[in-house]
């Protein structure tokens, strides 16, 4: 048994540019990029044909939508520039401490985090100061694919040692619930009030690993009514 969580909205919340691509030619034009007249149409076009469910790090699509223009890109400033984007004050979340908290009592723990800018999920996770309370640590933007998709979670598994059936996920969104895709259990915040979230997390953990237990002794249900 094992629990993942997923992060923004869930653990933390974030502050985000109002207008994302405004936000980002200004810091590609702090690095002397010549942004294009019609930056916010290209930046909301589509310039990778990438798989379902596969995840596009930001500053690929940044320099593919420059690239749509005939601009070039210096170096590495596309990665530059959305990296100072999007650099976030963050707020820990009501509950969100002694949930993990909570969690951690009863196996290794993850986040698992959809997000498309490179080293945000690490950053954010050091300013909460919750970084040293994770086992494992998988974000879009370098695992390759985004929730719902369920190569994700089966990456989260995977690092965590244990079946992917056999996570629980803590969320706040549909996506999250893709972990029911590969036969875990999905915890959404939506429907839990925030003093509760430990104690329903802990519930959530504590019987999939008693089911685990059962499973491996053999004193399963379904195994004994064979």
């Amino acid at each position: 048994m094992a629990v993942s969580f997923d992060l923004f909205g869930t653990l933390v919340d974030v502050t985000r540019p109002d207008d994302p691509a405004a936000a980002v030619a200004r810091e590609l034009r702090a690095r002397d990029v010549d942004v294009p007249e019609d930056w916010g149409e290209a930046y909301r076009e589509v310039h990778v044909d990438a798989p379902e469910g596969a995840e596009v790090p930001l500053p690929a699509h940044v320099a593919r939508a420059l690239a749509s223009r005939g601009v070039a890109a210096p170096g590495n400033a596309p990665r530059r520039a959305v990296v100072a984007a999007f650099d976030p004050d963050v707020t820990v979340r009501r509950s969100a401490r002694d949930a993990v908290a909570a969690a951690s009592e009863h196996g290794p723990i993850a986040v698992c985090s959809n997000c498309s800018v490179p080293g945000l999920v690490r950053k954010t996770l050091v300013r909460a100061e919750l970084r040293d309370a994770f086992d494992v640590v998988v974000a879009s933007a370098a695992c390759g694919w985004r929730k719902p998709d369920e190569r994700i979670f089966e990456r989260v598994a995977d690092a965590l040692e244990c079946e992917p059936n056999a996570l629980v996920h803590v969320g706040d969104s549909d996506a999250d619930a893709g972990v029911e895709r590969v036969g875990g259990s999905f915890v959404d915040v939506r429907d839990v009030a925030a003093a509760e979230l430990a104690d329903v997390v802990a519930s959530f953990a504590a019987s999939t690993a008693a089911a685990d237990d059962g499973a491996a002794n053999g004193t399963d249900r379904t195994e004994g009514s064979r």
